[in-house]
């Protein structure tokens, strides 16, 4: 069976284990729960994650690691 979950990086780290590498479902609801893909702890609805990632990076090397992470190959 397919994997039904995409991962992402948030500029925030897991409140665990620090990692910025978060994992949810592919279909998006706002409801959906974000976990952290290293540590497997909730850390966020979908909304809420989609809200940190409008706000943009905190810091210049925040925003080259995002531009690194999230492109498309």
């Amino acid at each position: 069976m397919p994997d039904l979950s995409e991962d992402f990086r948030l500029p925030v780290g897991c409140r665990n284990c620090g990692s910025h590498h978060m994992r949810v479902s592919e279909v998006h609801n706002p409801d959906d729960r974000v976990f952290c893909a290293s540590c497997n702890r909730y850390v966020c609805l979908y909304t809420e994650a989609m809200e940190i990632l409008n706000q943009g990076p905190g810091s210049e090397s925040e925003a080259l690691l995002e531009k690194a992470a999230h492109r498309h190959p």
